[in-house]
């Protein structure tokens, strides 16, 4: 953890809400008038489209049918805690992107005179200068294995997950929809990426500070027949404070309009107000830890 640059990580899977997330961090930014080096999860994936396929037909190949973007091999867990080190230390890092899509193929290669394509990544360059925060977003942000603690680094993070049913439906249909695949397909996805989801994906929300868990009030009993996907309003969100100790939870009842308490660390919030109450509750942490910052 650095007092001088601030590590603030937001982990979760994919489909969690990460649209909800990134404008309420946003606005956080915009409001406390702070620079934020962002660095996006998919960037820190250590093979692109074409070779992380190639390296499933191998796995699968040897008999190993749990290869995933879930795990290690896939993914370059030592050089994102590396990241943050160096960033709580400095202030100063290199970052790049991993293109999703021709939209985004075409304003990188546009910045940056390159000619990429989807599934690949950009080349590494520095971080903008001066800024005030780090702010990660994407699946592993505080993973913990016998040679990397990403954990030490970071001096916020936030779990953003939805029950696992609910997560399920949302990855069905986004892939259905958005990529075309079939639901033989998609379920294969998931048995696959079972093992790593299970040691490395669902530890971090124990280490994280606050968690938001979005739980759907409608029937997700079988995500793999389910017609839509649970709206905001069909779900409330379980604010879970690691450390309550000096959590003012009569203000925040107080400002999230439907808000209560389930137990001394959890706050309950309608689903409509994710976005609300994320903004609510992490504003003062986030003024507070650049506060200490400027003072260091």
């Amino acid at each position: 953890m650095s007092k001088k640059h601030p590590v603030v990580v937001v982990t979760g899977s994919s489909g969690a809400g990460t649209t909800t997330v990134k404008r309420a961090f946003e606005h956080i930014f915009t409001r406390e008038k702070l620079s934020a080096a962002v660095v996006e999860g998919d960037s820190m994936h250590s093979l692109g489209r074409v070779e992380f396929k190639e390296a499933m037909k191998k796995a699968e190949a040897a008999g190993n049918h749990s290869f995933s973007h879930f795990g290690p091999e896939a993914n370059d867990f030592e050089g994102l805690a590396n990241m943050f080190k160096v960033y709580g230390e400095t202030g100063a890092g290199k970052k790049r992107y991993y293109i999703h899509s021709d939209e985004e193929a075409a304003q990188l290669n546009a910045r940056l005179g390159t000619d990429l394509k989807p599934g690949q990544f950009t080349p590494w360059e520095d971080m903008p200068a001066n800024t005030d925060i780090l702010f990660y977003e994407g699946l592993h942000g505080m993973v913990v294995t016998d040679k990397v603690d990403m954990a030490k680094y970071v001096d916020l993070a936030v779990g953003v997950v939805p029950v696992v049913n609910l997560e399920w439906i949302q990855k069905i249909h986004r892939d259905a929809a958005e990529r075309g695949y079939s639901a033989e397909a998609i379920v294969d996805t998931i048995l696959r990426r079972m093992p790593d989801y299970v040691n490395y994906i669902t530890p971090q929300f124990s280490r994280t500070d606050i968690n938001f868990q979005r739980v759907p009030l409608v029937d997700t009993s079988n995500p793999f027949i389910a017609r839509d996907i649970p709206t905001p309003d069909e779900s409330l969100v379980v604010v879970r404070f690691r450390n309550p100790k000096g959590v003012d939870f009569p203000y925040f009842l107080s400002m999230i309009p439907g808000s209560f308490m389930s137990r001394p660390n959890n706050l309950v919030v309608p689903g409509g107000k994710m976005g609300f109450a994320m903004e609510v509750i992490l504003g003062p942490i986030i003024e507070k830890l650049v506060e200490e910052s400027r003072k260091a």
